[in-house]
């Protein structure tokens, strides 16, 4: 059976992604296709060239990737990201998807178009800086006289490439939206608010999905707590570990509506 997955974008909450693929390899999944936004575009490259789940947290957290984002002093946006670039290429030298033992599918926004685009194929780091770069927090992506910005404005949740192409979609979503909350500051009025914008964009998306895993714990936590990242990585491990036995039921009923096997 060809299983697809999509990993959506989330910031540091898309860390968790990475505990969910690890729980799915250790129970045999294997993935035909994957595609990802912002942190999952980052952590679906990472995974689709070979690298394992526990590898990725360590060069994401270890070794610093984000720390390599760098002031950018421009009215576009507060940061570039030109050191988390020169990090990708030590870690990818091929830069090229066709490098990747797994087909990956890359969402970035087209901000002057208003439009998703999705990456398939050709300069692979450049794809995943723009899908993860956050509109006026880091400079938005120029690639071949178009302007790219975070891939989670037009489509969060990139299921939508792998219709067709797969037999059995799984969804990770790391945005679950808490119903309570406490009105802090203005950046947490801001983060909340462009976080229920985002999620109005997956509701097709998880349509889509034979399966969504969503660990709800994860509505704690900002896009910025990267200091609470193992705490993030076993929230994703542990959930998809408890409820693997719901998946297994939905991959053999599919098995048995196709006749096929994993």
């Amino acid at each position: 059976m060809k299983i697809g997955l999509a990993l959506s974008g989330g910031g540091a909450r898309g860390i968790a992604h990475l505990g969910i693929m690890k729980a799915l390899e250790e129970y045999g999944l294997r993935f035909y296709h994957i595609s990802g936004t912002s942190a999952g575009a980052i952590a679906g490259a990472f995974y689709c060239y070979g690298y394992k789940p526990d590898e990725i947290f360590d060069i994401i957290i270890k070794m610093g990737l984000l720390k390599s984002v760098r002031p950018a002093w421009t009215w576009t946006g507060l940061l570039s990201m030109d050191g988390f670039k020169e990090v990708l290429h030590r870690c990818i030298p091929e830069n090229d998807f066709s490098a990747l033992k797994i087909p990956l599918t890359v969402a970035a926004t087209e901000i002057r178009l208003g439009k998703v685009v999705y990456f398939n194929e050709g300069n692979l780091i450049d794809a995943v800086i723009a899908s993860s770069s956050i509109p006026a927090l880091f400079n938005p992506a120029t690639l071949e006289g178009h302007v790219y910005v975070d891939g989670g404005i037009m489509d969060n949740l990139p299921v939508r490439p792998l219709v067709g192409k797969c037999d059995f979609l799984i969804g990770c979503h790391c945005n679950p939206v808490e119903q309570r909350f406490d009105m802090k500051n203005v950046k947490e009025i801001t983060e909340r608010s462009l976080q229920m914008a985002i999620n109005v964009n997956t509701t097709i998306s998880k349509s889509y999905c034979n399966f969504l895993i969503e660990p709800p714990e994860l509505g704690k936590f900002s896009t910025f707590d990267l200091s609470r990242g193992k705490e993030i990585f076993e929230i994703g491990y542990k959930y998809t570990r408890d409820i693997y036995k719901t998946i297994d039921k939905h991959l053999n009923e599919q098995l048995r509506q196709h006749g096929q096997t994993l």
